[in-house]
């Protein structure tokens, strides 16, 4: 079966040593300024692809980007998105927790939110240019694709959550499929 509907993704290769202290190095300093960086990933996600913000009811209806850029609930959506990005960064070299923190976060958006898996990948291509347009002194050839290949496996775990969940494209999680009772902090 296709991963959550897309065309089928290669499993992706596992990170060198080397990448994963390349990825830990670049986000110690990104991480410093969380809130400033995640506010640019999010702006630049509605920016790149606008009908990613129906997701989110606390400001899908604001047109105004100052207004969006001040809000409070995107500042925390922007928080929530940067400390799941560190964790799996703090844990890079354990493949268990990392699968555990992608698991939690593809059932929360698949169940509850019902975002398909397609923005997932928008969402790591926009980190990548973030982060690249942000941090260009940090950000070059050999840590691009450290964190090109990072994302993908992200990618690649996310979808294969969304399959195990019986995702189907167009229709979503079927709730008839699979009982759960997600209680993790909300999208």
């Amino acid at each position: 079966m296709d991963r959550a509907g897309e065309e089928e993704m290669e499993l992706p290769i596992p990170l060198s040593e080397g990448e994963q202290l390349i990825i830990q190095d670049t986000w110690a300093k990104v991480y410093l300024n969380s809130e400033e960086v995640g506010v640019a990933i999010l702006l630049r996600l509605f920016g790149n692809e606008p009908s990613s913000k129906r997701f989110f009811s606390q400001f899908r209806d604001m047109v105004d980007p100052l207004e969006l850029e001040c809000s409070t609930q995107l500042k925390k959506h922007a928080q929530r998105v940067m400390s799941a990005i560190n964790t799996l960064v703090e844990n890079i070299q354990d493949d268990a927790k990392m699968a555990s923190v992608l698991k939690m976060v593809g059932k929360a958006h698949a169940i509850r939110y019902k975002v398909e898996p397609v923005y997932f990948k928008i969402l790591c291509g926009v980190i990548l240019e973030v982060l690249g347009e942000a941090y260009p002194e940090l950000v070059k050839a050999e840590a691009a694709a450290a964190w090109t290949k990072l994302l993908a496996n992200v990618c690649w775990k996310l979808s294969a959550v969304y399959d195990e969940l019986g995702w189907t494209p167009g229709h979503g999680y079927q709730d008839g499929q699979q009982q759960h009772h997600d209680t993790s902090s909300s999208s």
